[in-house]
């Protein structure tokens, strides 16, 4: 069984980190979400994998590899354009063979073992097996319909009137029926090939699509709450309540509330980080509260009250610029952020006595 990575697409909903960052490879507990995907297929036994790319192939390449690391082996599959998921199994075909596949959207992330769901799937002669999970507002996702007997009858994407709460995971399993399924469709209104499309031309041809509902929690990270959602579950996951600090890290006259992770080569200084932090490597806080937060490699929080539910990307920088005539006291203000690569925030305001920082 092979594995097919989705690590194309423009990431408008995370701009302007996306910008300068596939949004693949923005960090959950100081691991690209990316990362975890991969991860994920290998423990399923799922080693022989391509991952399509688009305009941040470079950087995928250079954080994947060719996938040893992780015993596995990696094909990179080029897309012009995001033109949908149907489009990239279309040039994934080559790649794909008449081999089954599992196809994952490399932004999405999710509790329950892959393993359950890819179980049995070769041997099942289903033409696809869907993961579907019950969230609170269908209306925003493809959604499946089931007939009384359990079994999926429609695929309606993002409907005003759905008709359950199930809806499609990233995850979509597939046997070569596919392959000419996806040639026979035409695009949507929004000009992509629509994957549900394709899955529909199943059904009417009378194929087996299966379907597994999740037990456990899955999340989009293609959001910035969503994202400090998953970064909170599988910091909590990993840490506990706990705190992990590299040893090359330094930590200085400062409390960490956990779950915490700190990065080699971070210093947290005067400070107070956490719960539900990441800090990457190389990060500076000093002076500061840091909360719920994603701080990815580089970035620096210096004399800020509080910072909460943010994200910085690598580099960026927020400060409070010291003012001698300023305010003396930001304390009733939180600061919640998405900052790109290299960004600069400067807040005015005087020096905060209690925290001793001084620019």
């Amino acid at each position: 069984m092979k594995g097919l990575i989705l690590s194309g697409g423009s990431g408008r909903r995370l701009r302007p980190l996306t910008h300068t960052s596939a949004k693949q490879l923005v960090p959950i507990a100081n691991k690209p979400i990316l990362h975890y995907v991969v991860e994920d297929l290998v423990t399923a036994g799922v080693v022989d994998i391509g991952i399509v790319v688009g305009d941040t192939g470079d950087e995928v390449r250079a954080s994947v590899g060719d996938g040893s690391r992780w015993g596995a082996s990696v094909t990179y599959v080029d897309q012009e354009a995001p033109l949908g998921l149907a489009h990239a199994v279309l040039v994934a075909g080559e790649f794909l063979g008449d081999d089954p596949f599992v196809m994952y959207l490399g932004d999405n992330m999710f509790e329950d073992s892959l393993e359950r769901v890819v179980d049995g799937f070769v041997e099942s002669g289903e033409a696809a097996r869907l993961l579907l999970a019950r969230v609170a507002d269908p209306s925003a996702f493809g959604v499946a319909e089931l007939d009384d007997a359990g079994n999926i009858v429609d695929l309606i994407e993002k409907p005003a009137d759905p008709p359950s709460d199930l809806a499609l995971v990233g995850v979509y399993l597939f046997g070569p029926a596919i392959h000419e399924a996806v040639r026979s469709i035409e695009p949507s209104a929004r000009g992509e090939l629509e994957i549900t499309d394709a899955i529909q031309c199943l059904l009417a041809d009378g194929a087996t699509v299966d379907h597994r509902v999740l037990d456990g929690w899955w999340i989009d990270t293609g959001k910035k709450d969503p994202l400090l959602a998953c970064n909170r579950l599988v910091l909590a996951r990993l840490a506990g309540t706990g705190v992990v600090v590299d040893d090359e890290a330094e930590v200085g006259d400062s409390t960490l509330v956990g779950p915490v992770v700190v990065g080699a080569g971070a210093r947290i200084v005067d400070s107070t980080v956490g719960p539900s932090v990441a800090v990457g490597e190389g990060c500076r806080i000093e002076g500061s509260t840091v909360v719920d937060s994603v701080l990815m490699d580089g970035s620096a929080v210096l004399g800020c009250r509080r910072v909460v539910a943010s994200v910085l990307g690598r580099e960026a920088k927020v400060q409070r610029t010291r003012s001698a005539d300023g305010p003396a006291d930001d304390a009733a203000v939180d600061l919640s952020v998405l900052l790109g690569d290299h960004s600069v925030v400067d807040l005015a305001g005087g020096v905060d006595d209690a925290r001793g920082w001084d620019g």
